[in-house]
């Protein structure tokens, strides 16, 4: 393919010409696993389970995977009959509102670049345990340019090493769940355990040991675990034949990442008593995944998971920088930012865009020096918010669409990828993401983060109708 076409071609050409179309199924697959399969699960799992007991916690992530699967049909939707780059923010802006598409494409960059120095430093801090001499701020610049020269290479070289980063982690849950399988059924050894342990563990303190109400209230976090499957709608725009390959990686990255969730679950609960599931030691030690492999007997454990850990922290950051530059690009391209950031190098990349991003990094960054547990746990509150309401743009998007495709005299067989149950998929899944949005109300250590969310979101509204509004229509 041709370098990159100059600006008037962009805009001649429409949203997703300039970017180049280098991704398969397996990369779109994977990308999708990447950005989902992370701390959330390997840390993250064992916080659910001890919160809401073994079979509240598998319920849990059946409704969360019930609830991501009804996003992305209707992301799949849009995606195959609109491939953008830009994504759910220009569907949000054509079937919504401009306002409102201008706004979620911002939350969906807030999203990814509150999350990132999160993840370096993270990472950074797990590199600390293996070598306690050597500075956290040298690991966090590595780790930071690593992932910064991945996203400049070229589409398909991120692509190439997002695959290659997501599959540590794949293989690291199915050996898990493999393993410890064959330790439920008593067919290896598991420490502590003469007879095979089976599922008694499941119900042991009853089946509902907190109530129901904890069900709901960790929904949060089990929503925020299935984040990262709709970075298929983002990468749509730089896909090979997108009507073949977003709904087969929709449908396969969601079921796989349902088995992944919910056996990882079972597993856990199975071998582990729920209270000791939870985050009471520091570090990645705290890992259910650690104490199982060790029960086990696997040598290294707690460094296999480390190593794993730091992977998948990489593999989010790598997937969030991509995401969130591309979102700028398409603010850039639609004249809501200045065209600097629209701006592509010759291998397709929107350069400018991609060291903005990283740069909004850098609160993240700060947690580990002031109050790390509060800048911490508000900026993953923010991220998770964020998310959701980027979710229920989707839905909405997806039910005005399908109803301006109907009064325009279409039939739903035209389309070449359609979303069953409609109405109901988009309702459903734009209720179920606004409850769990309410629900960080209710968290005490998440409120102020709530209400950052909600400043952005209106400081959004007001700089589009002050800044932009005028600017736009006369450009239309």
């Amino acid at each position: 393919m041709q370098s990159s076409p100059t600006q008037h071609d962009a805009q001649s050409q429409g949203n997703s010409a300039p970017l180049k179309r280098a991704m398969s199924t397996r990369h779109l697959v994977m990308i999708s696993l990447g950005g989902a399969i992370g701390t959330g699960l390997f840390l993250g799992s064992g916080e659910v389970i001890s919160q809401t007991g073994p079979i509240g916690a598998i319920i849990s992530y059946i409704l969360g995977g019930i609830v991501a699967y009804m996003v992305m049909l209707c992301l799949g939707e849009l995606a195959v009959h609109m491939p953008e780059s830009g994504s759910f923010g220009t569907y949000a802006h054509k079937y919504i509102g401009p306002a409102t598409g201008y706004t979620v494409t911002w939350l969906y960059w807030l999203t990814w670049s509150a999350t990132l120095g999160t993840e370096f430093t993270a990472a950074a801090l797990l590199m600390q345990e293996w070598f306690p001499h050597i500075s956290m701020w040298l690991w966090t610049i590595i780790f930071a340019a690593v992932v910064f020269g991945l996203n400049m290479s070229s589409t398909r070289w991120f692509a190439e090493s997002e695959f290659w980063l997501s599959l540590v982690k794949v293989v690291t849950v199915v050996a898990f769940i493999l393993l410890g399988l064959l330790a439920i059924f008593g067919i290896i050894n598991y420490e502590g355990y003469s007879a095979a342990p089976l599922f008694s563990n499941l119900t042991a303190n009853g089946w509902f040991p907190n109530g129901l109400v904890p069900i709901f209230t960790t929904m949060l976090i089990v929503n925020f675990a299935f984040s990262g499957t709709e970075l298929i709608g983002v990468a749509a725009g730089e896909t090979k034949d997108p009507a073949k390959n977003v709904p087969k990686a929709i449908n396969t990255a969601i079921w796989r990442l349902l088995i992944f969730f919910v056996g990882t679950i079972i597993v856990i609960s199975a071998l582990l008593p729920h209270e000791m599931a939870g985050l009471d030691a520091e570090g990645v030690s705290s890992s259910p995944f650690v104490t199982v492999f060790n029960h086990i007997g696997i040598p290294y454990a707690e460094d296999i998971i480390r190593f794993v850990i730091i992977t998948a922290l990489l593999s989010a950051a790598n997937s969030g920088l991509f995401a969130a530059s591309r979102m700028m690009w398409s603010l850039s391209a639609k004249k809501q930012l200045p065209t600097v950031f629209s701006k592509l190098n010759k291998r397709g990349i929107p350069y400018i865009a991609v060291m903005v991003t990283m740069l909004g990094a850098l609160p993240g960054l700060l947690s580990e020096q002031f109050a790390p547990e509060t800048i911490f746990k508000n900026l993953l509150g923010v991220a998770a918010f964020t998310m959701v309401v980027v979710w229920m743009s989707i839905c909405w998007s997806q039910f005005n669409f399908r109803r301006e495709w109907y009064k325009a005299g279409h039939r739903k067989e035209e389309l070449a990828f359609s979303a069953p149950l409609f109405p109901l998929v988009p309702i459903l899944g734009f209720i179920f993401c606004f409850i769990t949005c309410i629900s960080m109300v209710f968290d005490p250590d998440m409120i102020v983060g709530f209400i950052c969310c909600l400043i952005f979101i209106a400081c959004c509204y007001a700089s589009y109708a002050y800044l932009y509004k005028d600017k736009l229509h006369s450009s239309d």
